[in-house]
């Protein structure tokens, strides 16, 4: 198995913690040297807090481990494309590299509705790569929503 696809089963088994939560299953991990350092899933629902995406809270819990902002070297994994403000978060924190999963039709920030990282000129580029494990990351949000409806009945 590839490391990417290693690191993105990683991020999806923190999707998995929050669709149990029924919180809408975006899970991250951020990985330096090769290793996990952070890991999140959203729980804007359970915090009620439109800021707390899977991004922003991996993006805190690195830059608490690595006592700086700055997040050098790093690159996260996460299942779905991110929004622009995950992909604001991405740019200010420095991070190198976003790998994503699923691309986001509604509000996707890199690539899908607009591309913050490519099209605009900001003080740090964010290299990115779309599609690793497109499938199984597009799975767990449409089943999710799936069984949101049912409940709802």
């Amino acid at each position: 198995m590839e490391y990417k696809e290693k690191f993105m089963k990683e991020a999806l088994k923190e999707a998995k913690k929050a669709y149990d939560k029924l919180e809408v299953p975006v899970g991250a991990v951020i990985v330096k040297d090769n290793k996990i350092i952070a890991r999140a899933h959203n729980l804007k629902e359970t915090k009620y807090d439109t800021t707390k995406h899977a991004e922003i809270l991996a993006i805190q819990k690195a830059s608490k481990k690595l006592n700086s902002w700055r997040l050098l070297n790093c690159e996260m994994y996460v299942t779905l494309e991110p929004c622009s403000m995950c992909a604001g978060a991405l740019i200010n924190s420095r991070i190198r590299k976003v790998y994503f999963g699923a691309e986001d039709k509604k509000t996707g920030a890199i690539g899908s509705v607009f591309n913050l990282l490519k099209d605009y000129t900001f003080n740090h580029k964010v290299e990115f790569e779309k599609g690793i494990l497109c499938v199984e990351c597009e799975e767990i949000l449409k089943d999710f929503f799936r069984k949101l409806r049912q409940i709802k009945k």
